[in-house]
């Protein structure tokens, strides 16, 4: 078993800082705040340093793409977070696009962003190590789909009490990701932690095309079936890039009193004219039956 993270183990450090999203810490919160203050975005500031009083989140779904196109759309999730009472440990699984490293694999390492360092939860990546993902840095290392997500979770929590888990997962046969969700939520056993996947929707076609495969993907989201998802996805070849992921999600929650809320649905000409488009969705998933209608 590799040594947990720490000092001795230097953070993976930010691959698309700079591109994706500002490399320096002011820029980088006054693009967080712009995606929050957004017309596409919730219109206002998430609750400060996860102060919320609602009842904590089972987990979302939100998206990775450059801050200045989906950003507005992940921040609906990040303020609907900062509403709850959900502890400051998240479960994050994302896209491997580079095929690189293990199948599933667990990054072993702290995270380092412009905004600081986000400590690896040490007690959960032993379980999963021991159980379910193979500890592998180096598929995280050009990875973006994980590391977008961070700056978010650091506005809204101190840094020093924030805690995570970084997942690739890559796409493989859908009986593999129903496995691995199950002994994720094995793993996680009766710890409290919200689970966060991270995917876009349709990749570049025309607009009117994304909308409607899209939509089919919402609608299985929405019913909470891993297998639907997956199978449309399949099936009517539709370019999600985090199926995997998502797959693997609605998997870990299945059977468990939860409804799946769209937060916002929007795609990449919202942000600037263009004629083909990539799409994106921010969902809550609460506790609760049944889906938002």
């Amino acid at each position: 078993m590799p040594p947990g993270p720490g000092p001795e183990r230097s953070p993976r450090r930010p691959a698309v800082a700079g591109s994706f999203y500002p490399s320096s810490p002011a820029k980088l919160r006054e693009s967080l705040e712009a995606s929050f203050r957004s017309p596409r975005g919730p219109g206002r500031l998430p609750t400060p340093e996860g102060k919320g009083t609602e009842p904590p989140l089972v987990g979302g779904i939100v998206p990775h793409a450059g801050y200045v196109y989906s950003g507005p759309t992940a921040a609906h999730f990040y303020e609907r977070l900062s509403r709850t009472r959900s502890p400051p440990t998240f479960v994050l699984l994302g896209v491997n696009h580079h095929g690189i490293g293990a199948p599933l694999a667990v990054c072993d390492r702290d995270w380092e962003t412009p905004l600081g360092v986000v400590r690896t939860d040490p007690e959960l990546l032993r379980e999963l190590s021991r159980t379910l993902a193979i500890p592998d840095a180096e598929a995280h290392v050009q990875e973006h789909s994980l590391e977008v997500e961070l700056p978010f979770l650091q506005f809204l929590y101190p840094s020093g009490q924030l805690r995570v888990i970084g997942l690739q997962v890559t796409f493989v046969d859908f009986s593999t990701l129903h496995s691995w969700g199950r002994g994720l939520r094995e793993a996680v056993g009766e710890r409290e932690v919200v689970y966060l996947a991270s995917t876009d929707l349709s990749h570049y076609l025309p607009r009117e095309e994304a909308r409607e495969k899209d939509a089919r993907v919402l609608e299985a989201i929405r019913s909470l079936s891993a297998k639907e998802l997956y199978r449309r996805v399949a099936e009517e070849g539709i370019s999600m890039c985090g199926v995997a992921p998502v797959t693997m999600l609605l998997s870990a929650l299945e059977g468990l009193p939860v409804r799946a809320q769209l937060l916002a649905r929007q795609d990449s000409a919202d942000a600037e004219p263009m004629d083909r488009v990539v799409g994106y969705a921010a969902f809550a998933l609460e506790r609760g039956r049944g889906s938002d209608k």
